[in-house]
């Protein structure tokens, strides 16, 4: 290429495809990056001097695209896409290795090349910055959610622990005078319900952060073990495979040592329920600079993304009806956030859920 004419051609194409860059990704859903990219892929495509033999191959985080007949052999120009000053993909433009080598490339060429590229983080760098506000907003939202629900059912729970007290006591009283066994198997079943519907109320305090705790030293790992032999015989029932893993032998923790182990209870229990026979539960206790973390990863079907920002709530199960009453994860949560822990969940790979405890150290 030595006329000035076709110089000037190829700048314009250059000029072309920077301008198309921009505004492929000034009009960019955020929802819909794969199509950007593409269309991003093929402006490339059309910019460089031989364009029938080009092809482009184009990787950013979890997105990948390229033209119909790229091959990793080719001889290319590669560029890497740096998102918040950290690589974190690539940009190759290529030509067919046995036609072409790389002094067919245009100084311009590899200038444009790294203008794309810095245009591809600039977008990826916004997309980080709003998927970030977005979660953000979506926690305080349930923070203040949570907020509004913890004192609905602190007044719920306070109502009603009058109320049942009564019930329990008459119906004791009752009992004892009472000399026919139908009336008296009534009775019992009154207390029965009573009972029950105390400790739903219970668990409706815990939510609400209303129960009062004892705090000690706890030694964790022991807790861990004995909470783990008390589900032993659904372990076995399943054929669960048990992995147990803690950073140091002595892991000491201020807690209530009665509203720790209903933590780990119910949090193991549920992974127990969600597993599949023959799955593997991971129970891993570690001791870090400023907090003592528990993780509790199963193999089961996993938390349906409509319902990350449910499970804590009071009364939500994904159980059928009659195995469960939605308040365990809710008296989880209310029982950490007391101890001024912090909760949350993920999914598991290949599947599952792992849900992560954090405590500040002693």
């Amino acid at each position: 290429m030595t006329t000035a004419e076709a110089k000037l051609k190829e700048r314009v194409k250059e000029l072309t495809c920077l301008y198309e860059v921009t505004s492929i990704i000034v009009n960019s859903d955020y929802d819909e990056l794969e199509t950007s990219l593409e269309a991003i892929v093929y402006c490339l495509k059309r910019a460089w001097q031989f364009e029938n033999a080009t092809e482009v191959y184009l990787r950013v985080a979890d997105f990948e695209t390229q033209t119909k007949n790229y091959n990793a052999n080719m001889t290319s120009l590669d560029v890497d896409i740096k998102v918040f000053n950290r690589v974190d993909g690539q940009i190759k433009v290529g030509y067919p290795s046995d036609s072409y080598t790389e002094s067919d490339f245009l100084t311009e060429e590899r200038t444009l090349l790294h203008n794309v590229s810095l245009a591809v983080g600039n977008l990826m760098e916004r997309k980080q910055i709003r998927d970030s506000e977005v979660a953000a907003k979506r926690q305080m939202e349930r923070a203040d959610r949570l907020h509004i629900l913890g004192e609905i059912t602190a007044g719920i729970a306070h109502e009603l622990n009058t109320p049942l007290a009564n019930i329990l006591g008459f119906a004791e009283l009752l009992k004892e005078k009472v000399k026919n066994k139908e009336n008296i198997r009534d009775l019992e079943k009154i207390m029965e319900n009573a009972v029950f519907s105390r400790e739903i109320v219970k668990k409706l305090m815990f939510f609400a952060c209303e129960m009062p705790h004892r705090m000690e030293k706890v030694e964790l790992n022991a807790l861990v073990e004995n909470s783990l032999k008390l589900l032993s015989p659904s372990i076995k029932e399943k054929s669960i495979k048990l992995k147990k893993t803690y950073s140091n032998e002595n892991i000491l923790i201020r807690a209530d040592t009665v509203q720790l182990t209903q933590v780990l209870f119910n949090l193991i229990m549920n992974a127990v329920y969600y597993s599949p026979i023959g799955g593997e539960i991971a129970v891993v206790v570690l001791e870090n600079e400023k907090t003592i973390q528990i993780r509790i990863q199963d193999q089961g079907k996993g938390i349906d993304a409509k319902d990350n920002d449910s499970v804590f709530e009071p009364f939500f199960t994904t159980k059928p009806i009659g195995e469960g009453s939605g308040l365990g994860l809710s008296a989880v949560h209310g029982i950490i956030d007391s101890h001024k822990g912090n909760i949350s969940h993920k999914p598991n790979t290949p599947q599952g859920t792992i849900f992560t405890v954090d405590f500040p150290k002693l």
